[in-house]
């Protein structure tokens, strides 16, 4: 049965108390709470370092069984060695270990900078190596990748294309895996676009395809309302 996951990018944010967090929690009380009330969140940390065994292992213990950690993978991969191969991609992987074996990991997001241009032979050598048990997403940052050779590259491996809003970048929904991605970054959405998102989630869980969907963290806890409403609009 397909499922929709859905939280915010990040959840350790101070400034979401009262309004989310109760005032008098302490900051390792955060995810904990979080997870009472979303079933996901979006790891960015990721992106600059490892995480640690311990780190991983504390999360999945404040955790409920049916929540699951995205994490963005490490900016050395995606910015540095622009994905030509390194040994440093299975240390990237073996570090996320304890989340895999607990089965809590989630998507895996690679988010590739804007002046990487499209090279599909090296995107199809890059993916060829990717461990097949664990669900990839690509966001691609650069217009010359969204073409149709990119999209049944990702097709053939069961990659996702990310669905991410930019306000300098299209992304089509085109929809290339068996699960669906999306990034929602705008600041604020009016009714109308929370419930738009809503039914496009309805139509891929209809589908067949479980859908993560992670709004933009802000000063403010509107995200994490926005995800907590899409959440409760499916269940309903």
């Amino acid at each position: 049965m397909s499922r929709l996951f859905t939280g915010t990018s990040g959840f350790a944010y101070p400034a979401w108390k009262p309004d989310f967090y109760p005032q008098k929690l302490p900051a390792k009380g955060f995810l904990g709470h979080y997870a009472t009330r979303l079933n996901s969140v979006e790891i960015n940390y990721t992106f600059r370092q490892l995480p640690k065994a311990a780190t991983l292992e504390n999360w999945v213990a404040q955790t409920p069984v049916s929540f699951v950690f995205a994490c963005k993978a490490h900016q050395r991969i995606t910015h540095f060695n622009r994905l030509k191969e390194s040994e440093f991609d299975e240390i990237f992987f073996k570090a996320l270990e304890p989340l895999r074996a607990s089965r809590r990991l989630g998507p895996v997001l690679f988010q590739l900078p804007p002046n990487l241009k499209a090279d599909v032979p090296l995107l199809a050598a890059f993916l060829a190596k990717l461990p097949d048990d664990i669900r990839i997403t690509f966001e691609f940052r650069n217009a010359s990748w969204l073409v149709d050779e990119t999209y049944r590259l990702l097709e053939r491996h069961g990659v996702a294309l990310c669905l991410a809003e930019s306000e300098k970048l299209e992304v089509p929904k085109v929809i290339t895996a068996g699960f669906v991605y999306s990034r929602l970054r705008k600041d604020d959405y009016t009714p109308e676009e929370r419930r738009e998102i809503g039914v496009r989630a309805k139509e891929q869980l209809t589908a067949g395809r479980d859908v993560y969907a992670f709004f933009k963290h802000e000063e403010t806890p509107a995200g994490a309302w926005y995800a907590e409403e899409l959440l409760a609009g499916q269940s309903s």
